[in-house]
């Protein structure tokens, strides 16, 4: 029986997802579609592909071997439309950007419009969510994160530092005992990142804040850590180029608390010369680079102007 190599996209398919299901939506069709094609390529190539379980389809030895080339003709297939089909028509198709909820939602989302105007044949996928996305797993065509990875086949640019500082809503400092220093924190209520749920190092600010401190309301979302934080419930690390679209937010403490992180745009080493994927990575890059001022603000938001005596 003679390989048919459209049965290969739905072996990548079933390898990422591990779910018959899964696959089957991602492939706009039915499970026993995918499970009749994964048949077929199993019986053309004389092996098995994957071990069956309740848990989902895992891959065997000969599967792994499979996969590997697989992903090198689908990364060719895709070099092969940017290069012979043209810049124009390699502009069209989808691209899923996986990204913090923060950078998605607040920085990227209201911007990305510019370049669905530019390239009316690109579909923009934003993820933003509180994870790690694999690519090797095309999870994501480009990532957003907080470090440089240093395993696998991926490509890495900084995007920009950005700085964080502790807030309060303007009620929730009129209500409470004032804070003066470090110290005075233990008294007030402080929001956060679920601690065993954070999915990246970088996002542990407490201890830096204060190693006497633990939050009391958590949650794995930041943008419902700022919703909570301009309610007046408590006091909250947050970055600056959220907090300065909240006019009610107010620093805590900004000249002694000052955390600065980084973006970084990793991507796969197979797509980074396909257009659709070049295209919408340095954009992202551009726009960031335009808005330095925003990540790296030369006053805080929000912070009050001290106001010195007349020496007079």
């Amino acid at each position: 029986m003679s390989l048919d190599w459209n049965d290969l996209q739905y072996f990548l398919s079933v390898a990422r997802t591990g779910r018959l299901t899964e696959a089957a939506r991602r492939l706009g069709t039915d499970h026993a579609t995918v499970s009749r094609r994964v048949k077929a390529l199993e019986t053309a190539l004389a092996a098995r592909l994957f071990e069956r379980s309740p848990r989902g389809y895992a891959l065997t030895e000969a599967g792994e071997r499979l996969l590997v080339h697989a992903e090198r003709m689908e990364s060719s297939a895709a070099r092969m439309q940017s290069e012979i089909a043209g810049e124009n028509m390699a502009l069209g198709g989808a691209v899923r950007l996986g990204a913090p909820d923060g950078f998605g939602s607040y920085f990227l989302a209201p911007r990305i419009g510019t370049l669905t105007r530019q390239y009316p044949g690109l579909d923009l996928q934003i993820v933003a969510m509180p994870r790690v996305f694999s690519l090797s797993k095309r999870e994501a065509d480009i990532a957003i994160g907080f470090h440089r990875p240093t395993e696998g086949r991926l490509v890495s640019r900084k995007l920009t530092d950005y700085r964080l500082h502790l807030y309060a809503s303007r009620s929730y400092l009129a209500c409470h005992d004032p804070i003066e220093s470090r110290d005075d924190l233990a008294g007030h209520l402080v929001i956060g990142y679920i601690p065993d749920l954070i999915f990246a190092p970088e996002l542990d600010y407490l201890p830096q804040v204060s190693p006497q401190i633990k939050p009391r309301l958590t949650s794995t979302n930041l943008i419902a850590q700022m919703r909570a934080t301009a309610a007046g419930t408590g006091l909250c690390v947050l970055p600056d180029f959220m907090a300065v679209e909240n006019a009610d937010l107010r620093p805590v403490l900004p000249n002694q608390i000052d955390i600065v992180r980084t973006f970084w745009l990793v991507l796969h080493a197979d797509l980074r010369d396909t257009a659709r994927v070049r295209a919408v990575a340095d954009f992202i890059a551009a726009e960031t680079e335009a808005a330095k001022a925003l990540f790296l603000p030369e006053t805080v938001p929000g912070a009050v102007p001290t106001v010195r005596p007349d020496p007079a």
